[in-house]
């Protein structure tokens, strides 16, 4: 018999439906992570040019005697200026690795380290366009203001990967002075995040690495007959004795470190690892404050 064709039209909506299904939980989650983290998330508390007003400060010799507050330096006898909070909004751009490798889980208990890389990213996301920032999606999403930015962001980052074992940030041209932010395990060529952090900073571009691993890529809990296989499928290798190779294993991970570390260094970024165990809220929190001790610069 011949089988009736599929509508094209309900195979798309169809597919769309079951990409959409987790935008909602992944929101929902970001924004009770940034809630819980620093709830009432304020906007940017710098002096600068705007219409809030911020507060009073004693005037200076340096300042205009069109910028001293007559009304207010009249209650005393000292003369004061009235000033506004900084409203250059700042633009951050973020970058998930969603290769094969970030699907690992070394329990079932525990979040994959893409699940938990998206949601800093997205939760992150969240408090800097509460803060009046401009967020952004490397490889092709512009940063944007504005709550609408969090629906896109959503869905680009539960966009499919591809089928790489392993990914490195894109070498895109990003706007002068800005920030970035690059999660990923950082464990497949380290070539292409050195091409993409050296560019960047070439551009005036600060920003974070946060090198997201399972315990078990920490511990290496393996012995006897193993089998190891990358999560692609393209890499595997099989042992008698593996725990003979945890001794080896730490010390290659402890050298991929200590080059991310100084990959920051150099660069001006900052480097954190960080556990799927662990509270994503103080991932969360130490992003949120090297980007804020930034706005100063």
């Amino acid at each position: 018999m011949t089988q009736p064709h599929a509508d094209p039209q309900a195979t798309l909506r169809a597919r769309a439906d079951g990409l959409a299904a987790p935008l909602p939980a992944l929101l929902a989650q970001a924004e009770h992570l940034a809630n819980s983290v620093l709830p009432g998330a304020h906007g940017r508390r710098r002096a600068g040019t705007g219409d809030e007003f911020w507060q009073y400060r004693p005037a200076t010799a340096s300042d205009w005697g069109a910028r001293i507050d007559w009304r207010r330096s009249g209650r005393s006898d000292t003369h004061f200026v009235r000033e506004t909070e900084w409203q250059a909004a700042q633009a951050v751009n973020l970058w998930v690795d969603q290769s094969q490798a970030m699907g690992f889980s070394g329990h079932k208990s525990r979040a994959t380290k893409a699940d938990r890389a998206k949601l800093l990213a997205l939760a992150l996301a969240v408090l800097l366009l509460k803060g009046g920032e401009r967020v952004g999606l490397m490889p092709d999403m512009p940063p944007r203001a504005g709550r609408a930015q969090l629906d896109p962001l959503a869905a680009g980052l539960l966009g499919d990967g591809g089928g790489e074992d392993y990914g490195s940030p894109p070498l895109s041209v990003l706007p002068a002075h800005s920030r970035t932010v690059f999660l990923s395990d950082f464990l497949g060529d380290p070539a292409g995040l050195q091409a993409a952090v050296g560019r960047a900073a070439d551009q005036g571009v600060r920003g974070a690495l946060v090198q997201v691993l399972d315990p078990a890529e920490e511990e290496f809990p393996y012995r006897g007959r193993s089998i190891f296989t990358s999560m692609g499928g393209g890499l595997r290798h099989e042992t008698l004795r593996a725990a003979d190779l945890r001794a080896r294993y730490r010390d290659r991970l402890a050298e991929r470190k200590d080059m991310l570390a100084g990959l920051a260094r150099a660069t001006g970024w900052h480097m954190l690892t960080h556990h799927t165990d662990q509270p994503a809220g103080l991932a969360l929190m130490w992003l949120w404050q090297q980007l804020d001790a930034r706005r100063a610069v």
